[in-house]
């Protein structure tokens, strides 16, 4: 089944073949809507359990997670059905047909699956929490079948968008009306998905990069082999100079707005032991401070951009890891032993609970927490392979996303 097709030309007098003002689907909107509910619910429910503990299945944070499963299951499978049964020729040309019978793009088929796969985890979390109690990892059994539902959303909000925004580009500017505008709206859609599957991107990982993990190797293993697959697709899928930066600027914003504002929130443990006696949300982490590797790679690929993606890759995996060390190893020290990192703007102040706030370690590297020069250098030189074979799988991975109209 092929997943590509150039787009027929326009019939005379039309603007666009797209439905939609202007010119954009309304379920384009939807879906990015709903990708930003799942990962700010998310952000919000592990607040929650760091700040009060025990939640039920249908708490606040886990009814916005809902609504964005909601949003993207009912706009995109009205999508799905409006091409069956009511599309035309063109729509259904750049339709991908499923069971033989249904039209759909493929990005709905995404949010479809996701939104049940995260509709289907609920009842599931809710179980397993009275079966087990509160969860020790971010990664339960429920919670990995809730966040891979969100990833599909995300992604298929991420490609829909892409699908839109390459359709229009076949098309000639005289065959529809403020070509730019479309083309920058599209974009910011575009990093708004690609910044929320980012954030989530993040999240599963972000136990392993903690402040208190900084120095380290595996820190970078782990940001090394996660992050540039994600960041290289993004800077390939569209056509534009600072994509990277913006996907990265997406996923900042949207750390710090949390973490500014949902610690401003009343909120008390009501599960014990309860050994930090607090009255407000914890807030979550401050961001990695990918955006500024980010902004040396979107230089590099508009520098070097005549190169091929083998030439291409030792140039931003080095780039990438290089900046990305040097700027999160102090950063990340800073938060860590500063005091002037323990206020609203930073949030290093903010604890679990359970954990004792006179903990010896809590503003200090622990023995454990440092690694002699050699293992160091050692874990880097595993992280520089990791962010190798990231960067090609992600170069592969964007010039995909490039192709994709239906």
């Amino acid at each position: 089944m092929e997943t590509t097709i150039s787009p027929p030309p326009p019939t005379s007098g039309s603007v666009l073949p797209l439905q939609g003002n202007p010119g954009i689907p309304v379920y384009i909107f939807a879906t990015v809507f709903a990708s930003f509910c799942v990962i700010t619910g998310l952000i919000w429910d592990i607040c929650w359990h760091m700040s009060i503990g025990r939640d039920g299945l249908l708490s606040p944070p886990h009814l916005v997670i809902y609504l964005g499963a909601v949003v993207a299951g009912l706009f995109s499978g009205y999508e799905i059905l409006r091409k069956t049964f009511w599309g035309n020729s063109l729509e259904k040309s750049r339709s991908v047909k499923i069971w033989g019978f249904f039209y759909s793009s493929l990005g709905s088929l995404f949010c479809v699956w996701g939104a049940l796969s995260m509709l289907t985890s609920a009842p599931f979390d809710d179980w397993w929490h009275s079966t087990y109690g509160l969860d020790v990892t971010i990664l339960s059994p429920p919670h990995t079948v809730l966040i891979l539902g969100i990833i599909g959303i995300q992604f298929g909000a991420m490609i829909s968008v892409v699908a839109i925004k390459n359709q229009i580009r076949g098309f000639a500017s005289t065959h529809f009306i403020k070509k730019k505008t479309l083309d920058k709206t599209l974009f910011w859609l575009f990093a708004l998905s690609a910044g929320f599957l980012l954030t989530i991107w993040y999240t599963l990982i972000s136990e392993e990069l903690g402040r208190m993990r900084v120095h380290r190797s595996s820190f970078y293993i782990f940001a090394g082999a996660a992050f540039p697959i994600l960041l290289m697709a993004v800077g390939k899928a569209v056509s534009h100079k600072w994509a990277t930066t913006a996907v990265t600027a997406v996923y900042t914003l949207l750390m710090l707005t949390t973490l500014w504002i949902i610690p401003l929130f009343p909120a008390e443990p009501k599960l014990g032991p309860i050994l930090n006696h607090i009255d407000h949300y914890q807030g979550f982490q401050f961001p990695l401070l990918l955006i500024i590797p980010a902004i040396v790679v979107d230089y590099l690929r508009h520098r070097y951009g005549h190169f091929n993606d083998w030439k291409m890759t030792p140039i931003l995996a080095i780039a990438f890891l290089s900046v990305f060390f040097i700027v999160q190893w102090f950063f990340g020290g800073f938060l860590m032993e500063s005091p002037y990192a323990r206020n609203w703007f930073f949030g290093s102040h903010y604890w679990y609970f359970g954990n004792s706030p006179g903990w010896e370690y809590r503003y200090k590297f622990g023995p454990w927490m440092v690694e002699s020069t050699p293992v160091l250098l050692k874990g880097l030189g595993i992280a520089l392979l990791a962010t190798f074979i990231s960067t090609r799988v992600g170069l592969a991975w964007g010039n995909w996303m490039n192709k994709i109209q239906r």
